[in-house]
Order: structure tokens, then C-alpha cells, then sequence
């Protein structure tokens, strides 16, 4: 019980922060107050124990961030021998006249028994310790401490690029890259700090010389100055004495320092460091076989101690042969395995692991085309499709699902076809040989080849060789290869599925995200507001009218606002839109203070709000002639504003923009539908033309 309750309460002072302040105290007291030779033996035992707990500990770390306090630990454990050898000089000096036992038992031993009394003995032995400790592993681990510190930090940026890659390809989740981040900064900090930390068992070692010098001359001068002892007496108990102080204190400070050259010599591993060595150093029985072979033949040579050549020949050969039958014993059942899968067996009944889940995103590729998507054969679609979603996912706001390709023999040979949702949305013919150049719309000659339309905006193209691409830009095409021709279409395609990309998973994704910043709002919003499926809604209504959603804050204070209003998707999304108007109208008409717009005549605009609630309420709609007439003029106004290089926006009361919007997607896509509340204050309108009911055309330019 009296253990448990030591236990628990060294716990309660390492829990409260107080373990650390209490050792420090400790350490400057054993430097002011003079200890009792019973005290020295304490701390010394304890200096060894806690030296070869460290020491253990590095060897079974898997990796040396397992230990990432071990800069400190060996600060502490440095400062703690050093007060110890300062408390032991002091005790030293003012006791050594009254024996080789002054010091206490463990310097008495080690002085005594270690060196077997004789101090000359002594002397040698603590210089070799000395050597080995500075010179070699003092040495040799501070330097690879300063290599790998400066290769670790020159790799930083490297290593941050891969993660974000890695995150932005889909192979990992914002989790998984946020804990690899930390670790490349821990790793980082960690080998910045074994650099200062080696210099500290550097430095000790250097100490641990100056101080046995001391010891022997100050003693030597107190012992026969002020009790009067014969020299040689003095020079043998104050030498021992020193002897022992400093064997106890050099061999925890080499077992430190051998734990410093692990640690930072160590590869990061899934097993353990004697795992490693007994598989990398042993694991090969041709090796073993060689060395057995030589030590053999080095013990049938007359002269030589054949008894101990032989056994350790014998051994090695049977290490070989052991390792040997033991790999041939793994490589069996890998063997055996495909002869025993050829025995027929009863057919397997069916389960639902043989219905496979639809690709959200697929790619169809006939079989010439094979090599674009091979990097083993060259191929560049797989990066360009990566750098497609990459580009994507930073411009809509969420993360795009991966494409998976396959091939499809059902297809051209120079076909390809892309899916969502296991349905085909788009398909062209390219060719992986040419370059395809496209009209952007003013050219200054023709071209020899495959006449043909790009895929992905409808443009005239053509096929033409490699060598004619020089040619074709001179002329005033764009030239692309056959891959950024399928990557291009993918990109547009995607742009504008948006709002089928995206679902549940991901609308949670980034309520995740954001609750990391505004916990309260994301709380507030979700589910005690509205429900994640109406606020999945808002968001593909969003993406549909090619609204990006990356201003996430922005549209959750927003629907926690007007959800406590309405339930509407259609009325949530007309105020998201008024709050993210600036971004909007920056993205359609740029930075500049005027907007050019369209604009419907007042009458109009009251007969489209009437014949709107007349098809909500199931009455008739508006009337067919009408509409043509309207459709014609916005089409004619939205090209004239694109010929003068301009973006066409109808400017419309809120009550109609979403159906106006849907009226005009797809067959006037360079048309914006904006309302009067989305135009930000600081904004100039301009109205280039009036769509009215009385003219045939229904347009009426306007200065």
C-alpha cells in the first residue's frame, strides 16, 4: 500500500507540472549543499538506472519521433551527472585523506574493484573510455545530428508537396494529412534539436576531463598540504577516488551518448531494431555461408587457435543453412497456392460483394488509347487528370472524387467516353499521334489534316502531325496534345456537373471543416436549423448556376439566418446568392466599378411575376409567342455584348431571376440572370438595352 501511495502521488506532482522544477531544485541543491556519502551512492545508482532506461528506450522505438522528449532527457540527464560530479569533488576533497571510502561505496567500487586498486591501471582504463566517448560516438552522432537536421529541413517543402498532393489526388483525408503535416514538423524540430542537444554530451565529455585533472591535483595539494600525508598515499587515495568519480560518471555518459548515435542513426520502421538487424544483417544465408566458409578455412591453418575458428565456422554454416530452410518454408505455400486454387469447387453463391458501386466519375478509353493513361509507356493523362481535379477542387470548394479509368473494347479505337454516375455524359474520337489545332476564331490560314470540333467548347479544329505545330501557332491556333484534349473535356464537363459531385459525404466534409473555426455556427446550423440535406440542396443549386462554395462561413451564417424564416431551398438559395453578391458579380464582370447590363421592361417583368404564380398555383403559363419574342431578343443583346468583348448580365427583380436563370442555362449559356439585391452598393449600373412588349423583337438598345 505505502508503494502504491508513492506511486500515485509521484504521478499527482508529474501530473500537476511539478516533476520537472523539483529535479532542477534538486540538482542546484546538490551543487550548494554538501551530500553525505550515502546520498552520492543513491544518485549515482540512479544516474546508471535511468542512463540504460534511455538507452532501452531508444533501441525499441520504431522510429526515432517515438522519442521526441530524448533532446531534453539528455539535457537533464547531462546537467544532473555534471551537479553529481561536482558534489562528489567536493566530498572527494574535504574526505579523500581518510580513505578510498570517503566518496562512498559506489566510487569505492568502481575506484577499487573496477581497476583492481591500482590507479595507474585506472588512469587507462578512463582515458580509453574517454576516447571512446569523445572521439568516436560523441563525435560521430553529432555530426550526423548536423546533417541530418540540415537534410530534414531542406526536404520540408518537399515532403509538404507530397502530402498536399496526396490529399488533393483523394489518397487521403484532411485527417490523415493534418497528422502527416505534424509529423514533418515534429521531425523537423526534433533533429533541429538533437543538433544543439549532441553538443551538450559533447561538451560533457570535455568536462569529465577538466574535472579528473582537478580532482588529482587538487587533492594531491590538499592531502599533503593541509593533513600532511605522504605523497604517495595522497596520490593514491585522491586517484582512486578521482578514478572511480569519473568511471561512474563516463560510463552513463557513454551509454548516453551510444543512445544519441541509435536515435539518430535509426530509419523509421514498423519493426523493431532487432528485428531489423537479425533480417538485414543475417537474413541472407549466402552471406552467412561465405563467412563460415572463410572462418573454416582460416582454422584448418597450423598455428592458428583452430578450436574457436572451427566453432564459429561450424556456426555460421549452420546459421546459413537454417535461414535458408526457413525461406524455403515461406516461399512453399506461395508456391502451392495457385495449384491448389486449378482444383475445381463448388460454385460460390452469390452475395452483395458481387454488386459493385457505380463510379462517380468514370473514363472509357478505347484500346489505342491505352497508352496515354500507362505511365510505364509515357503516358501524361493520369498527371493531367490529377492536376484537372487539383485545380477544381480549389476553384468549386470541395473535394473532386477521383476518375477512375478503364478500358472498353466496345468502344473506337480512338475513342474515349466519360461517366457520371455510370452514365455517359460526353465521348470524342482523338488521336494519340497528333496534336489537335483549334480556331479560337480568327486565323490567318488553313491547316492540312483531320478536320474536326474540340470537345470540350465546340470550336473548329483540326488534326494535324507533330511537325506542323510550329506552323499552326504561327497561324494563330491553339495547338494541344491528345491529352490535354481528354483533360480540357473532363475539366468542362465537371464544371458543369458540379452539382451532381457533390452529396451528403461531402457537404459533412466541409461542415467539418469549417467546425474547426466556428464550432457554434456549424452547431447552430446543423441539425438545429435545417437539416444537412436541405443545406446539400442549397449548395448544388449553387454550383448549378456555377457559384463556387468555397466562402463557406459566409453561406452557413446565412442559412442559419434565414432558416429560421423559411425551410425553402429555392428561398435559402436567393439569400446565399444575396450575400455572396460581391464575389459573384466580381467573378462575372471583374474588378471594374460599372456593370453593363440588361434590363426587362416594367410591364414585362409584371406579366412573367403573374404567369410564374399562375403555374405555381396550376393555372396557365406564359404565352408561347411571347416568350419566343423575349428568348430571341435576350440572345441577340447577350451576343452583341460578347462581341464587344463584354459580359451579357439580365438584371431582373428577385421574384423571377431563378426561373429566368433556368429558362436561359442552356440555350444562352453566356447569359447571367442576376437580381437587383445581389449587385453590391459600390457598383455603377449601366443599361446597354431594355427588352420591352411592344416591339416585335422585344429589344430596344439604350445608351
Amino acid at each position: 500500500m505505502a508503494t502504491e501511495a508513492a506511486t500515485l502521488n509521484l504521478r499527482d506532482i508529474g501530473r500537476n507540472g511539478l516533476g520537472a522544477p523539483i529535479l532542477l531544485v534538486m540538482m542546484l541543491a546538490m551543487v550548494i549543499v554538501p551530500l553525505p556519502p550515502i546520498a552520492l551512492d543513491m544518485f549515482f545508482t540512479f544516474n546508471i538506472t535511468l542512463s540504460l532506461a534511455i538507452l532501452m528506450v531508444t533501441v525499441y522505438a520504431l522510429r526515432p519521433l517515438d522519442f521526441g522528449v530524448f533532446p531534453t532527457v539528455l539535457l537533464v540527464t547531462t546537467l544532473l551527472r555534471l551537479a553529481l560530479n561536482v558534489a562528489s569533488t567536493r566530498v572527494v576533497l574535504l574526505n579523500g585523506h581518510t580513505g578510498t571510502g570517503a566518496a562512498g561505496k559506489v566510487i569505492e567500487s568502481f575506484g577499487d574493484f573496477v581497476v583492481g586498486g591500482n590507479y595507474a591501471v585506472g588512469l587507462v582504463v578512463f582515458s580509453i573510455l574517454v576516447i571512446i566517448n569523445f572521439v568516436v560516438v560523441t563525435k560521430g552522432a553529432g555530426r550526423v545530428s548536423e546533417v541530418s537536421a540540415r537534410f530534414t529541413l531542406d526536404a520540408m517543402p518537399g515532403k509538404q508537396m507530397a502530402i498536399d498532393a496526396d490529399l488533393n489526388a483523394g489518397l487521403i483525408t484532411q485527417d490523415d494529412a493534418r497528422s502527416r503535416r505534424e509529423d514533418v514538423t515534429r521531425e523537423a524540430d526534433f533533429y533541429g534539436a538533437m543538433d544543439g542537444a549532441s553538443k551538450f554530451v559533447r561538451g560533457d565529455a570535455i568536462a569529465g576531463i577538466l574535472i579528473l585533472f582537478i580532482n588529482i591535483i587538487g587533492g594531491l595539494a590538499i592531502g599533503t598540504l593541509q593533513f600532511d600525508m605522504p605523497v604517495a598515499d595522497a596520490l593514491r587515495n585522491y586517484t582512486l577516488l578521482t578514478i572511480g568519480d569519473g568511471l561512474v560518471a563516463q560510463i552513463p555518459s557513454l551509454v548516453l551518448s551510444s543512445a544519441t548515435a541509435i536515435i539518430v542513426t535509426r530509419v523509421s520502421s514498423e519493426t523493431k531494431m532487432s528485428d531489423q538487424v537479425m533480417s538485414q544483417l543475417f537474413g541472407n544465408p549466402m552471406v552467412l555461408a561465405v563467412v563460415g566458409g572463410i572462418m573454416g578455412f582460416m582454422g584448418l591453418i597450423p598455428g592458428m587457435p583452430n578450436f574457436a575458428f572451427l566453432t564459429l565456422g561450424v556456426a555460421a554454416g549452420a546459421g546459413a543453412y537454417y535461414t535458408w530452410k526457413r525461406q524455403q518454408q515461406e516461399l512453399l505455400p506461395a508456391v502451392q497456392e495457385p495449384v491448389e486454387q486449378e482444383i475445381p469447387t463448388e460454385a460460390r453463391d452469390l452475395s452483395w460483394e458481387d454488386v459493385g458501386p457505380v463510379d462517380i466519375i468514370g473514363l472509357e478509353v478505347g484500346y489505342r488509347l491505352i497508352p496515354l493513361v500507362d505511365r510505364s509507356q509515357g503516358g501524361q493523362m493520369m498527371d493531367r487528370i490529377k492536376g484537372v481535379r487539383k485545380k477544381l477542387s480549389q476553384e468549386l470548394g470541395f473535394l473532386v472524387q477521383p476518375v477512375h479509368i478503364r478500358d472498353n473494347l466496345e468502344l473506337a479505337p480512338n475513342a474515349y467516353r466519360i461517366l457520371l454516375m455510370g452514365v455517359p455524359v460526353g465521348e470524342a474520337e482523338i488521336y494519340p499521334d497528333h496534336e489537335l489545332a483549334i480556331n479560337p476564331g480568327r486565323v490567318f490560314g488553313t491547316l492540312q489534316g483531320i478536320e474536326t470540333r474540340d470537345p470540350a467548347f465546340g470550336l473548329e479544329a483540326v488534326w494535324i502531325s507533330p511537325a506542323e505545330r510550329d506552323n499552326a501557332t504561327t497561324l494563330g491556333y491553339t495547338v494541344v496534345d491528345a491529352s490535354t484534349v481528354v483533360a480540357t473535356h473532363l475539366s468542362e464537363l465537371l464544371q458543369s456537373h458540379a452539382h451532381e459531385l457533390i452529396g451528403h459525404e461531402e457537404v459533412q466534409q466541409l461542415l467539418d471543416v469549417l467546425a474547426k473555426n466556428a464550432p457554434k455556427l456549424v452547431e447552430d446550423l446543423v441539425p438545429k436549423t435545417l437539416s444537412i440535406g436541405i443545406v446539400l440542396k442549397v449548395l448544388q443549386n449553387l454550383l448549378e448556376e456555377r457559384i463556387p462554395v468555397k466562402d463557406m462561413r459566409t453561406i452557413a451564417e446565412t442559412l442559419a439566418e434565414a432558416g429560421a424564416r423559411s425551410q425553402d431551398p429555392g428561398a435559402l438559395t436567393a439569400a446565399v446568392r444575396v450575400s455572396l453578391g460581391r464575389s459573384i458579380v466580381q467573378h462575372i464582370n471583374g474588378m471594374g466599378p460599372e456593370i453593363e447590363v440588361i434590363t426587362l421592361d416594367p410591364s414585362l417583368e409584371q406579366i412573367l411575376q403573374s404567369s410564374i404564380q399562375a403555374i405555381s398555383e396550376g393555372g396557365a403559363g406564359i404565352e408561347p409567342g411571347l416568350a419566343e419574342r423575349m428568348h430571341q431578343s435576350l440572345a441577340e443583346s447577350a451576343q452583341r455584348q460578347e462581341a464587344a468583348g463584354k459580359p451579357a448580365i439580365l438584371l431582373v427583380t428577385p421574384a423571377i431571376r431563378a426561373w429566368l436563370a433556368r429558362l436561359v442555362r442552356h440555350s444562352i449559356p453566356m447569359l447571367n440572370v442576376l437580381a437587383y439585391n445581389e449587385i453590391p452598393d459600390n457598383k455603377q449600373i449601366k443599361v446597354v438595352a431594355n427588352i420591352g412588349t411592344d416591339a416585335p423583337s422585344l429589344g430596344v438598345q439604350a445608351g
